[in-house]
């Protein structure tokens, strides 16, 4: 299964995080398949950069977001962007 999750980089306390698509067996920092945006906390307010498109073509080929990582896409918008794909795109041609 392939996950979008949050891989930990940076120094001791002051981490900052990519958000990253890998599969579900892979280590944390291990081998992933892309980088789709980055997450750094320490700043205020926080940094959150998502490539919208990458992480909706992920989302689309059945990618799951780890708690954490749907809290981020949905702060972004990238979940009701695929909502209203989804619900606009049934019916038309």
């Amino acid at each position: 299964m392939v996950k979008i999750r949050l891989r930990r980089q940076g120094a001791k306390k002051h981490a900052y995080y990519s958000l990253i698509v890998a599969d579900s067996q892979s280590p944390r920092n291990g081998r992933f398949l892309a980088e789709i945006g980055t997450y750094d906390p320490n700043q205020q307010p926080a940094a959150l950069r998502i490539q919208t498109e990458e992480a909706l073509r992920w989302l689309r080929n059945g990618a799951q977001p780890s708690e954490t990582a749907r809290a981020l896409l949905k702060r972004a918008g990238v979940l009701r962007l695929l909502r209203e794909a989804r619900a606009g795109g049934d019916g038309q041609s």
